[in-house]
C-alpha cells in the first residue's frame, strides 16, 4: 500500500496541473485564430447570437466552447457594444471580453478621394463607416440641412474636403456631419479666405474651378497650377472655359475617352461651351492640391490648352488660337491613330 502513495500523488499532481492548463487557455491563453490583426466589426443593434454568428462565420477564434462560457459568465449577452474591435494574435478570451464588455474599439481611417458625384460619396462612405449611403444621400438633399450650410444641391459636395480622417467606424450620422463641417473650418482657415478673397472668388467658386482644373490634369499636380491661371484668364475675359469634361459630367457616362463636337450641343448649365462662367456646382471632389493650385494660380497669358500627343498626361497651352489649333489637331491625328473615336 506504501507504494501506492507516490503514484496516487503523481496522478493528482498531473490533474492539478491539467486543469490549470485548461484554466489558464480558458482565460489567458492565446484564442485569435490568426497571425494578424483582424479587423472586427458589430452593427448596432446587434445581438448576442448575432455577435456570436459572425465571429464564428468569420472563423475569428480558435475555441468557441471556452469563448462562451467565460462571455456567459461575465454576461456579455447584456453588454453588447458596436463598433469597430481589433482581435489582436495572443490575446485570451478574458482579454478579448474585456475589450468587448468595455466598448474599447478601434478608431478606422476614413479616406474619401476620386469622387464625381453625391452618389460616389455616399457609397465610399458607406463601405468605410456602418452610415447608410441611402439615407446618407437623402441628407444631401435635404433642404434644410443645405439651408443650415448655406449650400445647395449643387454646391453641398463642397463641404467635403478630400483627406484621411480618423474616427469610430459606428459614428452616427448626426456626429459625422459635425466632424465634416470643422475640417471644412479648419481647411478653410483665414489665409486661404484671404487667399480667396485676393483673386475675387468665394471658397464655394475657389472649390468649383478647383474641380475643373482637376478634370483637367489628374495625374500631375504640379501642371495644376498652370490650368488654374488658363481658366481665370478665361473667367476675367467672359470666356467659356471650355472643360471637356463638364460635357461628360453633364452626360453622366464617365467612360468616354473622346468628346466629339455633337456634345457640345447638350443642354445643361454644366455645359462650359454653351455657358461662360464656372458651373453652377464642381464636377468632382477636389483634392486640397487642386484647391491650393487655383488660391495660387500660375501668372500666364494661355488661354487654350489641348492634351499633348504623346499621352503623356501633361498639356500643350496656347496664348493664341492659331496655336491651339496646331496643338489640336497634333493630338486628335494622335487619337485617330489609336482608333479612339468616343
Amino acid at each position: 500500500m506504501k507504494k501506492k502513495r507516490p503514484v496516487r500523488f503523481i496522478v493528482i499532481l498531473l490533474l492539478i496541473l491539467l486543469a490549470a492548463g485548461a484554466g489558464y487557455r480558458f482565460l489567458l491563453g492565446n484564442n485569435v485564430n490568426s497571425t494578424k490583426p483582424i479587423s472586427f466589426k458589430i452593427h448596432s443593434h446587434a445581438t448576442y447570437s448575432e455577435v456570436i454568428r459572425d465571429l464564428k462565420d468569420n472563423q475569428v477564434l480558435r475555441d468557441w466552447r471556452s469563448f462562451e462560457l467565460l462571455a456567459k459568465q461575465l454576461h456579455y449577452d447584456k453588454k453588447i457594444h458596436p463598433g469597430n474591435y481589433v482581435f489582436k494574435p495572443g490575446m485570451g478570451n478574458k482579454e478579448i471580453l474585456r475589450m468587448l464588455i468595455g466598448g474599447h474599439q478601434t478608431p478606422v481611417n476614413v479616406t474619401f478621394n476620386n469622387v464625381r458625384t453625391k452618389k460616389d460619396l455616399a457609397g465610399k462612405l458607406s463601405r468605410a463607416l456602418e452610415l447608410d449611403s441611402a439615407t446618407f444621400l437623402q441628407l444631401l438633399y435635404d433642404t434644410t440641412f443645405l439651408k443650415s450650410h448655406q449650400l445647395d444641391t449643387n454646391t453641398v459636395i463642397c463641404l467635403f474636403i478630400p483627406n484621411t480622417y480618423e474616427m469610430y467606424w459606428n459614428i452616427s450620422q448626426d456626429r459625422f456631419m459635425e466632424r465634416i463641417s470643422q475640417e471644412y473650418q479648419r481647411f478653410w482657415n483665414s489665409t486661404r479666405l484671404q487667399q480667396a478673397k485676393s483673386i475675387g472668388l468665394t471658397p464655394l467658386e475657389v472649390s468649383v474651378m478647383a474641380s475643373l482644373v482637376q478634370a483637367e490634369q489628374q495625374r500631375f499636380p504640379s501642371e495644376r497650377p498652370r490650368i488654374a491661371g488658363l481658366y481665370m484668364n478665361r473667367l476675367k475675359k467672359g470666356m467659356p472655359m471650355e472643360n471637356d469634361a463638364t460635357l461628360i459630367f453633364a452626360i453622366g457616362d464617365f467612360t468616354m475617352k473622346r468628346v466629339l463636337n455633337i456634345d457640345k450641343a447638350i443642354d445643361s448649365p454644366f455645359n462650359t461651351y454653351k455657358n461662360k462662367g464656372l458651373t453652377p456646382g464642381p464636377i468632382n471632389l477636389p483634392d486640397r492640391s487642386s484647391i491650393d493650385a487655383v488660391l495660387n494660380y500660375e501668372k500666364n497669358d494661355y488661354i487654350f490648352l489641348c492634351a499633348k500627343e504623346d499621352f503623356s498626361g501633361f498639356h500643350n497651352f496656347a496664348a493664341d488660337y492659331a496655336t491651339h489649333q496646331k496643338n489640336a489637331k497634333l493630338y486628335t491625328t494622335a487619337l485617330d491613330k489609336k482608333n479612339i473615336y468616343r
